[in-house]
């Protein structure tokens, strides 16, 4: 019994966890300012385009994008980019950055930080472990590869992919 309760408290600590990491930061970034570029929105709006590669139609002002390392944007279109949660995805983090360097004059990450346990270790999404204490960064922090993930993902498919 009291191993179901140790695994009962454990698992609502890596819930909390990863709604503060992920729903509480996002949403509380969001409401900074209006963000010129809200890439990879999900179902969010940043107020200025929302942009991502699946198709959100109940997003205001949403633009598809097929290539997140060719956006369709001109170099410094935008003031304030918005990247929430994407860059422990993708294939080539350093190659998503750069060109949201391209594109915004002030890029802010999102990115799940270590004591998010349930987004770190998240084999069948994501690609690679951030190593970042904070949820919220103006540039790229250190990163490494997601053990067994590739493997993983190819053996059951990437739930997402970019």
């Amino acid at each position: 019994m009291e191993i179901l309760i140790a695994v009962v408290i454990l698992l609502g600590i890596f819930e909390f966890t990863n709604r503060l990491s992920y729903r509480y930061f996002k949403n509380k970034t969001l409401k900074e300012r209006k963000w010129d570029l809200n890439i990879c929105c999900g179902k969010t709006d940043g107020g200025g385009i929302n942009a991502d590669i699946f198709k959100h139609e109940s997003v205001p002002n949403f633009l598809y994008v097929s290539d997140i390392y060719n956006l369709p944007f001109e170099d410094g279109q935008f003031e304030h980019v918005l990247c929430s949660h994407t860059l422990e995805h993708v294939e080539d983090p350093e190659l998503f950055y750069n060109e949201l360097k391209r594109v915004g004059k002030h890029v802010i990450l999102l990115l799940p930080p270590l004591w998010d346990i349930t987004a770190v270790l998240n084999f069948f999404e994501h690609r690679w472990i951030f190593l970042c204490s904070r949820t919220r960064y103006d540039y790229l922090p250190k990163y490494i590869e997601l053990p067994f993930s590739r493997q993983i993902q190819k053996k059951r498919g990437q739930t997402i992919s970019a």
